[in-house]
């Protein structure tokens, strides 16, 4: 396995680094002649490991401070690194998650056919790696809110809901820290 470091960045990677130093300049984290010699360095950045080096010491705007397990009613961990985890087929759904995927991690989390008593759920998300993913799976009728919640860095959340919230519905609010992977919001109709 190839280190996400040292692949090859594209202009795509280089803009959105030039983006965060242009917030970082806004807050005051650094001067405007930080800025051009870091945004020189992002421009001429040949890899992804190059990237991160620019912006590594800057804090991402706007984290949300994760609440604890406990402050939510219990909850579910899925973290990995290197491997797949996931959480399918009939399970009580807690009122909070924690899915975690770092490098080469994929975690998954299917509540088609999960019994789910709130009518909310916190699902707090971290992806630190450009390969890591986590994909949630929902009813159509469910919502999962991303907006203004999921701070994204170098990485992207995917969702699309079809229909609007149905009145059974639960909704699932992602919070958390999206880096360089993707959340991968796909909505399907429950099994019969």
């Amino acid at each position: 396995m190839t280190d996400h470091r040292e692949l090859r960045a594209g202009d795509r990677d280089r803009e959105r680094v030039a983006e965060l130093l242009r917030a970082a300049v806004a807050e005051g984290r650094i001067t405007l002649e930080e800025l051009h010699e870091r945004v020189d360095r992002a421009y001429a950045a040949r890899t992804l490991g190059d990237l991160d080096g620019v912006v590594a010491d800057l804090p991402v705007p706007g984290v949300p401070s994760r609440p604890a397990p406990s402050e939510v009613g219990g909850g579910l961990e899925l973290h990995t690194v290197g491997g797949r985890v996931e959480q399918a087929g009939r399970w009580t759904v807690p009122a909070y998650i924690s899915a975690r995927a770092g490098r080469w991690g994929k975690a998954r989390i299917d509540f088609t056919r999960a019994e789910c008593p709130h009518r909310e759920v916190v699902l707090d998300v971290e992806i630190t790696s450009w390969f890591g993913d986590i994909v949630v799976v929902v009813p159509r009728g469910w919502r999962v809110r991303d907006e203004d919640v999921v701070r994204r860095r170098l990485g992207a959340v995917h969702n699309h809901p079809p229909v609007p919230l149905a009145a059974d519905g639960v909704t699932v609010r992602l919070t958390g820290y999206v880096q360089t992977g993707d959340v991968w919001v796909r909505y399907r109709r429950p099994p019969v």
